[in-house]
């Protein structure tokens, strides 16, 4: 016998399926009849027992229920008034604590020894006393004729830079056009292009208050002799100068002026 997935068991002698307008199917009357002789239904029970019958006592147990929550609820909250919820005291022990003032350590300095020093041996008077020596007696023929005195001090062999040629000033001498005026008039010497020498001069110039180059002296050479300072004295009296000024009042003022001689694309001068 195959079932089929639709078909539905119907109860056991129940009397809804009576009601029913659907026709019973053979499948339900094959296995109903099988199951009827099987079991017996007159022996199974009609009705249920009251005292395990739930729907009954749902009513009484619900009562009861809610009931014993409320009065837990109530007791709970009279129980709270008397109960302290204060976390115990606790007693702090005082502790005594004593100061002692400790002298400070007394620390000593151990500065150490100088090593002692070499002994020099000194010589006795018996090794530092000469021999007697005889001198000869001599003739010294002393010419006492008049001597000149010495000239006069030449006021420009004095250091130009000390304090007797000292010019206080508030702007110092400036060559009018600054450097590139001295590098427009100046010759490179042509021996020392040949020769590939470079070297630098120091000039003092004296520059009047009307801007004029009244002296100029070397200060420092190249140490050559291809001339190296005349070229650099010939481009510093053809430049016009800004004197120096005290108050602006012109005053007489000597200035070094370094001349430096390279064969570079640059030109031959720089200032330092």
């Amino acid at each position: 016998m195959s079932l089929h997935f639709r078909h539905r068991f119907a109860p056991f002698e129940s009397p809804s399926w009576s009601r029913i307008a659907k026709p019973e199917s053979k499948l339900n009357r094959t296995t109903r009849d099988f199951f009827r002789e099987e079991v017996d239904v007159s022996e199974l029970p009609k009705n249920k027992n009251r005292k395990t019958d739930l729907k009954i006592q749902y009513q009484k147990v619900l009562e009861f229920s809610l009931t014993v929550s409320l009065v837990l609820l109530i007791a709970a909250f009279q129980v709270a008034r008397y109960v302290s919820l204060a976390p115990p005291e606790t007693r702090v022990s005082e502790v005594t604590i004593q100061v002692t003032d400790i002298p400070p350590t007394e620390q000593r300095i151990h500065t150490p020894q100088r090593p002692p020093l070499p002994s020099v041996p000194i010589p006795t008077l018996e090794e530092s006393v000469p021999e007697d020596v005889t001198i000869e007696p001599t003739e010294l023929n002393l010419d006492l004729t008049t001597v000149p005195p010495p000239p006069p001090p030449n006021e420009e062999d004095d250091d130009i830079f000390g304090a007797k040629y000292f010019v206080p000033y508030d702007e110092p001498p400036a060559p009018i056009g600054g450097m590139a005026a001295i590098h427009k008039h100046l010759v490179y010497p042509e021996l020392a292009r040949r020769a590939g020498i470079e070297a630098m001069v120091v000039v003092a110039v004296l520059v009047g208050v009307d801007g004029t180059v009244l002296k100029t002296r070397i200060l420092k050479s190249s140490g050559t002799q291809v001339g190296f300072e005349e070229a650099a004295i010939s481009a510093i009296r053809q430049v016009k100068w800004k004197p120096a000024k005290q108050r602006d009042q012109a005053k007489k003022v000597w200035v070094s002026i370094p001349v430096k001689f390279q064969l570079r694309d640059r030109g031959p001068v720089s200032l330092r």
